[in-house]
């Protein structure tokens, strides 16, 4: 794609790119609302019997998703026009999805200016090794990167890893206003899982709370993930990287039933997303469908999303990700070809 049709390819979605507040407003009345009502259905479920209050839980974890992704917008500062508004529900979200507004808006922006960079990997993004990289790392460096991309682990540990660590602490040299805002949020989490606590039982923290979420977190690394790891995902050196080419090539459409695209809040447009952050949740879908270069993105389905959990390592010299057991096999080779 030369640089001319880049331009009109950006051009061509900057009209979507741009808030509704009546939209907006719509959308935090059928998802924050929502949310409490299934929080609260959960609860009083509990008398009744477990399971029903654990399918009221997972429910609710739906409703955490898609408070997520008006949290996300709001980073863009694409949901509301005004910067305060966007901010200020950015942190009530924030807190209802357990991440800190300021750190995480900082670290995303880092994600998408580097998105498919392998250069400027690091920050905001899932750990992705090269097949070079592997085979030149020490053994317990390897060890550790097996684990983190083991699903059991990714998909298990990670939401309680995030929720409970990643998004609690600042980072090193971080701006006050970053600072304090993570204080707001860890504060407002401590005294409401304290009123929760002693109000209504520990147990309800346990038995509602962790469920709802720990199926939230898992859910939003899994979309999160299989995004940007499909076999010919995009990456390149920073000689070679390409802002657009990123955004389209190694970003997935993930094609999905039509209510779980309502849950997700449209966030199967990634390559749509990427290519422009202004444009609001609920006018990705439109984007794209009036857009016809980017129809040519990679479409992955329900089921051959699932292909993504072998995809270990990225093959420089192939354009593609490829499993550990396919390095192995060529490391085992190597070395008998040397005997």
């Amino acid at each position: 794609m030369t640089k001319e049709k880049q331009a009109q390819l950006r051009k061509a979605v900057m009209p979507y790119a741009k808030s509704q507040t009546k939209t907006s407003i719509i959308q935090i009345l059928n998802t924050i609302v929502p949310f409490f009502v299934l929080w609260f259905l959960a609860y009083q479920s509990l008398s009744v019997s477990f399971w029903l209050s654990l399918l009221f839980s997972l429910a609710t974890a739906g409703f955490m998703i898609r408070t997520f992704i008006i949290f996300h917008d709001c980073a863009h500062q694409s949901f509301f026009k005004s910067k305060k508004w966007n901010s200020i529900l950015g942190t009530f979200t924030g807190i209802i999805t357990h991440f800190a507004y300021e750190k995480w808006k900082r670290e995303h922006s880092i994600h998408h200016a580097t998105s498919g960079n392998l250069d400027k990997r690091g920050i905001g993004d899932i750990w992705v090794m090269t097949v070079e990289e592997y085979k030149e790392a020490s053994r317990s460096e390897r060890l550790k990167y097996r684990l983190y991309r083991n699903p059991l682990v990714m998909f298990g540990l990670g939401p309680l890893s995030l929720f409970l660590y990643a998004n609690r602490f600042n980072r090193k040299g971080a701006k006050k206003k970053e600072r304090m805002n993570t204080y707001i949020i860890n504060l407002s989490l401590l005294a409401i899982y304290a009123l929760i606590g002693f109000s209504l039982g520990r147990h309800v923290l346990l038995l509602v709370q962790l469920p709802i979420i720990y199926f939230a977190g898992a859910l939003g690394i899994w979309l999160f993930y299989v995004q940007h790891q499909f076999e010919d995902s995009y990456f390149e050196n920073e000689s070679e990287w390409d802002y657009v080419k990123a955004a389209v090539d190694g970003s997935s459409y993930y094609k999905l039933p039509r209510w779980l695209e309502w849950m997700t809040g449209s966030i199967g447009y990634h390559h749509v997303h990427h290519l422009a952050p202004r444009v609001p949740n609920y006018h990705l879908e439109q984007a794209h469908e009036s857009t016809p270069p980017l129809h040519q993105a990679t479409t992955i389905t329900l089921k051959s999303s699932l292909e993504s959990i072998r995809f270990r390592l990225y093959d420089e010299k192939n354009k593609t990700f490829v499993g550990f057991n396919e390095i192995e096999e060529r490391l085992k080779q190597k070395r008998a070809s040397l005997q």
